[in-house]
């Protein structure tokens, strides 16, 4: 059996012997919004660790652990802390978790993140419907031996972020009056934050907003035939677009000063995809 795979099918075995619970979406949340998870109708939660062979997140303020429960009776799995690869993870891993909450039952992967504003029309606080990505300048997460058994060796990437599930989330934000811009989201590795010249790049290539996380996870949900969301919170201006230097305070600030109406929003957009 492939390596990957088999990793992927103990971890499975490993949440199973702790819940029978099937997830119709899974949500991983993105900075200043891991309070959500326990704002829902829990059922049980699983600590990341407690998963045999499972990629534990090392970055401050996430959690790590999955929580399984009810928004509006919809059953969702909630990824509230996820890993990135700058945490010197494989890229295999890191993507791990997407594919076991899809193996898990979950049939949409609803994506969000912090990222920085490289469209000037933007500022902090804005969210971004992600309605395409760029993934060139991190590893695939489908590199090497394809696993056929959860997807094709050439998968079509034509509709990666699914356009009736965005015309879902444009209608909730619309009912609820929360403004949203609908862009191209590109990750690159990070830790580090994009130079000047980096930024400048990424939008010269199409970009409108930038971050660490995200596409590798969209990628191999994609491959695996999920459907998928994504909404990104601009939490600050991407490098040279102001003279202003970047910080993961300024970051996290931003994030949790929006993270009331980003709730409102996951909220509402869950409660319709749920209906169609």
């Amino acid at each position: 059996m492939n390596q990957v795979y088999e990793k992927l099918q103990n971890c499975l075995k490993s949440v199973r012997e702790k819940t029978d619970f099937v997830p119709e979406v899974a949500l991983i949340l993105g900075s200043g919004l891991g309070e959500y998870a326990e704002e829902i109708e829990v059922v049980s939660t699983i600590d990341y660790k407690e998963i045999e062979g499972f990629p534990v997140s090392t970055v401050a303020g996430h959690k790590g652990r999955f929580i399984f429960g009810y928004v509006n009776q919809v059953p969702v799995v909630i990824m509230q802390g996820r890993v990135h690869y700058y945490e010197g993870y494989p890229m295999t891993d890191v993507v791990l978790p997407a594919r076991l909450m899809g193996l898990l039952g979950a049939r949409v992967l609803f994506l969000t993140n912090a990222s920085g504003g490289v469209n000037k029309d933007y500022k902090p606080g804005d969210f971004m419907l992600i309605k395409d990505q760029i993934a060139s300048f991190v590893p695939s997460p489908l590199i090497g031996e394809n696993i056929d058994e959860l997807g094709p060796r050439f998968p079509d990437m034509s509709d990666i972020y699914n356009r009736d599930l965005r015309k879902i989330i444009k209608e909730a934000a619309k009912e609820e009056g929360i403004e949203m811009k609908e862009g191209v989201y590109m990750q690159l590795s990070g830790p580090a934050y994009e130079s000047p010249s980096e930024v400048q790049m990424c939008r010269i290539l199409g970009a409108d907003a930038v971050g660490m996380s995200t596409a590798c996870e969209a990628l191999a949900a994609n491959h695996m035939g999920m459907k998928v969301c994504g909404i990104s919170c601009i939490t600050n201006m991407a490098c040279g677009i102001t003279k202003e230097p970047l910080s993961h305070t300024e970051v996290q600030e931003t994030a949790d000063r929006v993270a009331p109406l980003f709730k409102k929003l996951i909220t509402a957009s869950i409660t319709k995809l749920a209906k169609r």
